[in-house]
């Protein structure tokens, strides 16, 4: 149902994502806000690491509390503070889609709504 759309006449990605996805009868589509990196406990982890596996852990909650997973995953949209390495944000993405594309934007901010929050992710799903 979720089709990886890669015209042969433009460039491939810069990166471990899908220029867009297209999905055919969706029963059901999710759109999340952006999530921020907040852990259940109520603490933000002051690493750029942690504070991205805390935004795919709280991700893959709403995920499943929709009935979905990181493969239904189409689009998302990455937000990291200006000044942060984005190369281990990209890595955490990686290592939770585990290889599943999904159209994806990276945009680098001066600053989020809370100055201890250095990234933050929406994303789009569908299955």
């Amino acid at each position: 149902m979720n089709r990886s759309v890669a015209p042969t006449t433009i460039a491939p990605p810069a990166a471990r994502y899908s220029h867009a996805v297209l999905s055919v009868g969706a029963e059901r589509v999710l759109h999340t806000s952006g999530v921020v990196p907040i852990a259940p406990d109520g603490q933000v982890p002051e690493g750029l690491v942690e504070q991205a596996e805390v935004v795919w852990a709280n991700l893959g909650a709403i995920l499943a509390d929709a009935g979905l997973t990181t493969d239904d995953v189409v689009s998302m949209t990455t937000y990291v503070v200006q000044g942060e390495e984005l190369g281990p944000v990209m890595a955490v993405r990686d290592r939770v889609l585990g290889g599943h594309l999904a159209a994806s934007t990276l945009v680098v901010v001066p600053s989020l709504a809370r100055p201890e929050w250095r990234v933050e992710i929406a994303l789009v799903a569908a299955r």
